[in-house]
């Protein structure tokens, strides 16, 4: 039998698979086939989990899954990114035959990429920094995990596939005041949050400019997992 383990660093990503509440860093059994973890952000978490879930049964496959930064100004909040190739420091493919399956299962009206998605070992946070990172490493996506993931895949000899919808444009991405206010799963920090607006280093017009683009992925999201939920477990 086969047995996905789908890695996710935010709590509001992991909402686009299950209405259950998955504790923090555990990994959580949703059917015969499918295990979930959500590890917070960042590759050292990422890889973690992964590595976790592969001691604790013996995985047949690692989805990376979440939302991603554009790096391609033809890319937009709620665009799919299924990427051929995921780039961290080496390219590692991702499953051709597997990826396609999903595909082939995604709503027509889904606008779906399929170039290069590539790692950041940290937030990218302004459009000067995603230009440069889309210049030097020809990816069309930025994340903060799947390099992980996917390295992770590799050495345990199993197919990866990573799964990542636009949440910010490239013009515009989270503040990196924002991460102070933001727990490891993503959730916010009420206090620290106040703060930094009281303070103005963080403005209210900025979150309200991030709220519709995460509802856009996290629509995209929601309609990947409802439409090809049975070939994720392979």
């Amino acid at each position: 039998m086969s047995r996905v383990g789908i890695i996710i660093a935010l709590r509001a990503e992991a909402q686009c698979i299950t209405r259950q509440r998955i504790p923090f860093d555990q990994a959580v059994t949703l059917d015969k086939n499918l295990t979930v973890r959500i590890c917070g952000m960042g590759s050292v978490a990422a890889r973690q989990a992964a590595i976790a879930l592969c001691e604790q049964e013996k995985m047949t496959g690692l989805i990376s899954f979440g939302v991603a930064g554009a790096l391609d100004d033809r890319l937009q909040p709620g665009d799919l990114i299924l990427p051929k190739s995921v780039l961290a420091g080496r390219n590692y493919p991702t499953d051709d035959g597997w990826r396609t399956r999903v595909r082939h299962c995604l709503p027509g009206h889904v606008n779906v990429i399929s170039c290069s998605l590539v790692t950041s070992d940290t937030v990218v946070t302004t459009e000067t920094a995603k230009r440069t990172l889309a210049l030097q490493s020809g990816g069309c996506a930025v994340d903060m995990e799947s390099g992980a993931v996917a390295a992770v895949a590799a050495e345990k000899g199993i197919p990866f596939l990573a799964i990542r919808a636009i949440s910010d444009p490239v013009q515009f991405s989270p503040p990196a005041e924002l991460m102070a206010a933001l727990k490891p799963d993503g959730s916010v920090k009420p206090i620290p949050l106040l703060t930094l607006l009281l303070k103005r280093s963080l403005h209210l017009n900025e979150l309200l400019r991030l709220a519709p683009g995460m509802q856009a992925a996290c629509q995209t999201l929601r309609q990947a997992v409802q439409s090809a939920r049975h070939e994720l477990g392979r």
